[in-house]
């Protein structure tokens, strides 16, 4: 079962392992560093819009984020 704690950890794993620093993603995102922190911490998620954007940016099917499966 997909749980919001796998979803928030799979984000997070997403994200660093872009490479992309905070504030460069959260320039392309149009978010504030700040923002993506809470991402990576698990204390927010993305809307909707954002979030298929942002995997657009980080090249990752969003598909591999909402699975079971810890990134």
């Amino acid at each position: 079962m997909v749980t919001l704690e796998i979803i928030q950890q799979n984000l997070a794993a997403a994200i660093r392992q872009s490479g992309l620093t905070q504030t460069e993603l959260g320039k392309r995102l149009g978010v504030s560093q700040q923002t993506i922190s809470h991402y990576l911490k698990g204390d927010k998620l993305p809307a909707l819009d954002t979030f298929a954007n942002l995997c657009a940016i980080i090249d990752v099917n969003p598909q591999d984020i909402l699975s079971e499966k810890i990134f």
